[in-house]
C-alpha cells in the first residue's frame, strides 16, 4: 500500500459504547470489509473502553486479513473476551498502563494495577499475543523506559510496547508533555531497547514519524474514524469533512481535507511538541471554514 493520494495501511478507530447517532456494528463491519479490499492491514480500535462494543470487537474478528490492535484498559477481560482472543489471533490486545503500581492506579484507579497483571497472565497461558500502551510524559519517562520496569513486562508475556507522547488538548496540562530534551533521550533509549531487547517490540509514536519524513495523518499513513463516523486526520486532530455514514472509505480517503492536508505540507512543517496537528490546528480549523 502506498500513501499520500492512495490508501492509508492503517486505520484508527474510535469504537465508544454507542448511542444512536454512532456507527452499528453492520457499518463498522461495512467498513473493515472495504478496508480489507482496499489492502489495508491494521485497524486500531481505541476508545473509550472498545471491549464494550463487544459487537463491532466480533465483526473485525470475521476479517482475517487484517490485524486489529484493540486498545482496551484490561479490566473487563472475562472468559468470554479470551476465548474470542484466543480463537482469533487477528485480535491483538494493547493493554493500557501507566508504569508501577503507584503510577497506574492514581491514573486509573485503585486496584487497577493489580488486575491488568492477572489479565496479562490468562493471555500469557493462552499463548495469546498482546501488548502494552504507555502513555509517556514528563513524570514517569524515566520509570517505564527502565529496564526493570520492561524486564517486568517481558515477563508477563508482553511481546509489543508502544509509547504514546501525551499531548495536552488544553494548556493546563502542558507541564507534562514531554520537553525537546526528553524527546531526544526517549528516541535514543528506544533505539537501545531495539538493539538490546530483540524479543520485544518497540514503537515510538509519533517519535517514529521522522523516518518516514513527518507525520503520516490524513491517510498518508493512517487516519481516524470517531464513533460517529467522522474520518478525521488522527485523535489528536478532531476535524472532518466526510461521514463513513453515506460515503465510502475510499471517498475519505480522498476527503478535501485529507488532500490538502497532503498536498499543502502542514504534515511535514516545523512545529512544537510531538503532534504538528495539534500545533497547527488553528491553520486546520482554517482549512474547514474555507473547503
Amino acid at each position: 500500500m502506498h500513501c499520500a493520494g492512495c490508501y492509508s495501511r492503517c486505520i484508527n478507530a474510535t469504537v465508544d459504547e454507542a448511542p444512536v447517532s454512532q456507527l452499528i456494528d453492520k457499518e463498522w463491519g461495512r467498513i473493515f470489509k472495504e478496508a480489507s479490499s482496499l489492502g489495508i492491514s491494521f485497524i486500531l480500535l481505541a476508545g473509550g473502553e472498545p471491549m464494550l462494543r463487544w459487537d463491532v470487537i466480533k465483526e473485525a474478528s470475521k476479517i482475517k486479513k487484517i490485524i486489529f490492535p484493540i486498545f482496551t484498559n484490561g479490566t473487563i477481560m472475562g472468559e468470554e473476551h479470551i476465548k474470542l482472543l484466543d480463537g482469533n489471533r487477528n485480535l491483538l490486545p494493547i493493554i493500557s498502563i501507566e508504569g508501577s503500581r503507584t503510577a497506574t492506579d492514581s491514573r486509573r484507579g485503585e486496584g487497577v494495577y493489580d488486575k491488568l497483571g492477572s489479565t496479562m497472565e490468562q493471555l500469557n497461558k493462552k499463548g495469546i499475543l498482546f501488548g502494552a500502551s504507555i502513555t509517556i510524559t514528563s513524570d514517569n519517562i524515566n520509570e517505564v523506559t527502565s529496564s526493570e520496569f520492561l524486564d517486568g513486562l517481558a515477563g508477563k508475556g508482553c511481546s509489543v510496547v508502544i509509547f504514546v507522547e501525551y499531548v495536552p488538548i488544553d494548556g493546563k496540562s502542558e507541564n507534562i508533555a514531554l520537553g525537546e530534551a526528553e524527546k531526544e533521550y526517549l528516541k535514543e533509549r528506544v533505539n537501545a531497547l531495539r538493539k538490546q531487547k530483540e524479543d520485544m517490540v518497540y514503537i515510538s509514536f509519533p517519535g517514529d514519524e521522522e523516518y518516514v519524513g513527518g507525520c503520516v495523518a490524513a491517510g498518508r499513513g493512517f487516519f481516524h474514524i470517531n464513533s460517529h463516523g467522522g474520518a478525521e486526520p488522527c485523535p489528536f486532530s478532531p476535524y472532518s469533512d466526510i461521514n463513513l455514514k453515506n460515503s465510502s472509505l475510499k471517498e475519505a480517503l480522498s476527503s478535501k481535507l485529507f488532500e490538502r492536508l497532503r498536498l499543502e505540507g502542514i504534515l511535514s512543517q516545523p512545529h512544537k511538541g510531538g503532534c504538528v496537528l495539534y500545533d497547527k490546528k488553528s491553520e486546520i480549523e482554517a482549512l474547514i471554514e474555507n473547503k
